[in-house]
This record gives C-alpha cells, structure tokens and sequence, in this order.
C-alpha cells in the first residue's frame, strides 16, 4: 500500500530557481556515500514568482 509521502520544506523562500537548484544538489549530496537512501527533492514556484525546496524519503526502507 502507498502511502503519501510527507514533506519536509528548507527554511528559506529563495527569488530565484538557480539559488533553489544550489540548495537542492546540496541537499542531494549530503546523502551520497551514506547509509540512507536518498531523499526526492523538489522545487516548487510559489504564487509570488519565489522558489522553495522540499524533500522526503521513504522511512520504512
């Protein structure tokens, strides 16, 4: 069964997608050579013309 996947949102709302996209491959990094699986990261545009990053990964792995 699937379940929804619940998101966690950086702290910050960036003006522009280059900046989200650096905190976003940030983001990715961080769990290469880990233990862990990688989380999905995303950039969602807000209705403001802003950006922010969100990710999740599954916890049941």
């Amino acid at each position: 069964m699937a379940s929804i996947p619940r998101w966690i949102y950086y702290k910050q709302v960036f003006k522009s997608k280059f900046q989200a996209g650096c905190v976003k491959a940030k983001i990715e990094d961080n769990w290469m050579n880990g233990y862990e699986i990688g989380p999905l990261v995303e950039i969602k545009k807000l209705r403001t013309d802003k950006y922010v990053v969100r990710y999740t990964y599954d916890e049941k792995v």
